[in-house]
């Protein structure tokens, strides 16, 4: 997948061992990442060494590509400077491990974890800084109209658009963005559009932009009118007033040619056998007129959790009879001595993630479609704590205790309702919508939703709410309904309002199950899945309501 963003890393240390007699250490830190779906470690870089210090600052940053949707777990070696990787333990200063979601969910993005690794001694900490390259994530949005062109159409006159090419270091060209076709005219009106800056000039802002006016045809072979060039710095000086460009070519007919003039200053010797060769002659061929420019910062997802954004992560599992008895192997509740319940396997998968940016760490859990004790009602939200006042457990691994409790006093029943824990939750998320907290529902089923219109009009609902909606479907049972609501093919609509965003990821838990036997490589791949969206929802929901992430507080 690709990199939701690079996030540079800088280390510290405080109060390292002394392991040297005549001086302090002279410390360097090892970066080593695990790879995904193994226990094995990867070097991926070290630092500089500092001599004589415990607690050195280093200047060589780590830069990772981040990606909300997989734990990326980092360990961190400390060693005296002058030893190899393989140092011995009696050289040994200390090692951390931590995700990277960690230190990117923390406050400021600062995390600092004790060393360990050396019986019977403190080794100090580790202070480790996340921060976001800036990329020049600006975005421009423009309009351009053209005229006077040359007429390139027998019957007609021209058809014209536009295509711009960003410079390379190596003098060649890149197409970055096309026009829509104006038909029928030599005077045409482009609609406005949007480019990230990065993508126009690769954040240089004096590097040549080019642009090619050419007539449309239908067969392909589009009739070359003209080009000019220009830069970011000069487009932008759009934002205070018109700037109109000369459209023209340099004409070359036979070889040996060489264009006369330096104005305009790109001149690519353009072959068109139409026009005749005049030296010292610049063909034009009208003018393109830069009508409006302006830019905006494109905020990312680490923008708005770096500035405080607070990810709340709901459970809900389903507890209905056609799951089978959680006594009997074939019940897809059952958990063997060695092995999870696919219920447990899909909540761990995803939880273990999203509980890094959540920073209480407390979940509320809810089972939905069992009889609950002491009166035996069926209940659809009913706290797997079996705590109405206080449902939220302590991390993930409370969760599953919980689950496992409610599995051995509930009684399995029916039928399987979305609506009142989707309601709930939304009641939840509508209290506050100022972007400091955004929620994550977790769905695990085994069946056909009962109240499917109730569910529908329940996402609807949501949808204008900062709130997500993972469903994890578990067991052999077709998923249509699900798809539906996922809403990637056709928004999900009820009695005529239609979904403001796509709020909901579904994915089936038997896609995920690997052949191989390795459930460690099969959970990693559900939680990218199921995750893989959610960065992007949260931003829909931010940019419909114009909230700007918070800067994050002063030290």
């Amino acid at each position: 997948s690709m990199p939701g963003t690079k996030v540079e890393l800088t280390v510290s240390c405080r109060n390292l061992l002394d392991m040297d007699t005549f001086s302090k250490s002279d410390p360097v830190v090892v970066l080593f990442v695990q790879l995904s779906g193994s226990n094995e470690w990867k070097e991926f870089g070290r630092t500089e060494v500092i001599d004589n210090t415990l607690n050195p600052d280093f200047v060589r940053k780590f830069v990772l590509d981040y990606y909300f949707e997989e734990k990326q777990n980092l360990r961190f070696d400390v060693s005296p400077g002058s030893q190899s990787v393989l140092f011995g333990a009696q050289d040994f200063l200390g090692q951390a491990f931590v995700a990277l979601g960690e230190v990117i969910g923390s406050q400021r993005g600062r995390l600092e974890r004790p060393l360990t690794g050396v019986p019977g001694k403190r080794c100090g900490t580790i202070l480790l800084l996340a921060e976001e390259l800036s990329n020049c994530r600006d975005i421009v949005t423009m309009q351009l109209c053209a005229n006077k062109l040359d007429k390139k159409d027998f019957f007609g006159k021209s058809d014209p658009f536009l295509v711009f090419y960003r410079s390379n270091e190596d003098g060649t060209f890149t197409i970055c963005h096309k026009t829509e076709v104006v038909k029928n005219t030599l005077n045409p009106v482009w609609q406005p559009f949007t480019i990230p800056v990065r993508a126009l000039c690769n954040g240089d802002y004096d590097r040549t932009v080019k642009i090619d006016v050419y007539d449309w045809d239908r067969d392909g072979s589009h009739d070359f009118i003209g080009e000019f060039a220009t830069s970011y710095r000069e487009l932008s000086r759009a934002q205070s007033q018109f700037t109109v460009y000369e459209v023209g070519w340099w004409v070359k007919v036979r070889a040996g040619c060489t264009p006369c003039g330096t104005d305009p200053p790109l001149c690519l010797q353009v072959l068109n056998p139409r026009k005749k060769c005049k030296k010292k002659k610049y063909v034009n061929s009208g003018t393109v007129t830069l009508l409006s420019f302006s830019v905006e910062s494109e905020f990312t997802f680490v923008d708005y959790i770096r500035g405080g954004t607070q990810l709340n992560f709901t459970v809900a599992i389903d507890f209905t009879a056609s799951n089978g008895l959680p006594s009997q192997p074939t019940s897809l509740h059952y958990a063997s001595p060695y092995q999870l319940s696919a219920y447990a396997l899909a909540l761990k998968a995803v939880g273990e993630i999203i509980q890094d940016y959540d920073s209480d760490k407390l979940f509320p859990a809810y089972g939905f479609g069992a009889k609950v004790p002491p009166d035996g009602k069926i209940s659809h939200q009913f706290p797997l704590n079996n705590n109405v006042e206080n449902p939220s457990c302590a991390g993930i691994e409370g969760v599953l205790e919980s689950y496992l409790q409610s599995l051995r006093t509930v009684q399995l029943y029916g039928p399987t309702n979305f609506a009142p824990i989707i309601n709930q939750v939304a009641g939840t998320a509508a209290q506050v919508t100022d972007g400091s907290q955004y929620h994550v529902l977790l769905i695990i089923t085994d069946g056909v939703i009962s109240d499917m219109l109730q569910t529908k009009e329940a996402i609807v609902t949501a949808s204008s709410l900062p709130m997500s909606i993972i469903i994890v479907g578990v067991g052999p049972a077709e998923f249509e309904a699900m798809e539906e609501l996922d809403g990637d093919e056709v928004r999900l609509s009820s009695r005529g309002r239609y979904a403001e965003r796509d709020i909901v990821q579904f994915v089936p838990f038997r896609d995920y199950v690997d052949d191989s036997g390795n459930q460690v490589l099969s959970m990693a791949r559900l939680a990218k899945d199921v995750l893989a969206e959610i960065p992007e929802q949260l931003l829909s929901y931010m940019k419909t309501r114009d909230i700007k992430p918070r800067r994050a507080d002063p030290e």
